[in-house]
């Protein structure tokens, strides 16, 4: 079954590189409107003008998560983009974090990590949500990690962020779902974009353990989120779709 998201706006947040980029593509074939977001916008403007040189339909809107001030101007310039309510938001972006020991997590690291990975999520969250309520559908999938699903030494951090995603996807499905917003996230494992490549060695063992014995691509992992934002899991609320090689089900 293939998805038809014509005549949909979509927000990517984290949209500049890696998977957030396979995902506005994904969601771009399928028809959507994009906003493409980051806070590097010479990588944003090039990969909404290469979906549009694709045939699709993509504005890019520079915004720093980090900043309070700049997730709302967000939600209000896809809102403008749109027409009215978004009819998907991706909550991709997320700060990730080298392994390190606790003790040695600087406090400034902590207060970022928390700022991007959970704090925008949730006032975006807040901001998109209810105008989608109020015309009574919508679909918000956010990226999880296998990394809140599990311990692993060196990750605290980062596993708390998102562990803080899934519960926040379930606690959302109750909350919006009754009124015909999904809310669902994607958990992937390790995945071939440059910033996890850049911690090969660390990630060796657990990829040589998977069932696949290789990582996602981000493609696959886009594919996930287009899945759960379209039509076809019309009935999916809640979920947290892992997509790790078989890590989460070993």
């Amino acid at each position: 079954m293939s998805t038809d998201l014509r005549g949909r706006t979509a927000l990517v947040t984290g949209s500049t590189d890696g998977i957030g980029v396979a995902i506005a593509r994904g969601l771009a074939a399928a028809g959507a409107r994009l906003v493409v977001s980051g806070r590097n916008a010479q990588r944003g403007e090039k990969v909404a003008a290469a979906i549009a040189e694709s045939g699709g339909a993509a504005e890019f809107v520079r915004a720093d998560l980090a900043d309070s001030a700049d997730v709302r101007r967000l939600a209000a310039e896809a809102q403008r983009i749109a027409g009215g309510p978004l009819d998907i938001l991706v909550n991709n972006a997320a700060m990730l974090l080298d392994p390190t020991p606790t003790a040695e997590v600087a406090e400034e690291t902590i207060d970022r990590a928390l700022a991007v990975n959970v704090r925008a999520v949730f006032l975006l969250t807040g901001l998109l949500a209810p105008p989608m309520a109020d015309r009574g559908r919508g679909a918000i999938v956010n990226l999880g990690s296998i990394s809140g699903l599990f311990g692993s030494s060196g990750s605290a951090l980062y596993s708390t962020t998102k562990a803080a995603i899934h519960s926040l996807t379930k606690s959302w499905a109750a909350e919006y779902g009754p009124s015909g917003v999904r809310v669902n996230a994607v958990a992937p494992g390790p995945t071939t974009t440059e910033k996890v490549q850049a911690m090969a060695d660390y990630l060796a063992p657990l990829i040589a353990g998977l069932p696949s014995r290789r990582p996602s691509t981000p493609e696959e992992v886009a594919a996930a989120v287009l899945f759960l934002a379209g039509d076809a899991a019309s009935n999916i609320h809640g979920a947290i779709l892992s997509v790790d090689g078989g890590r989460a089900a070993i």
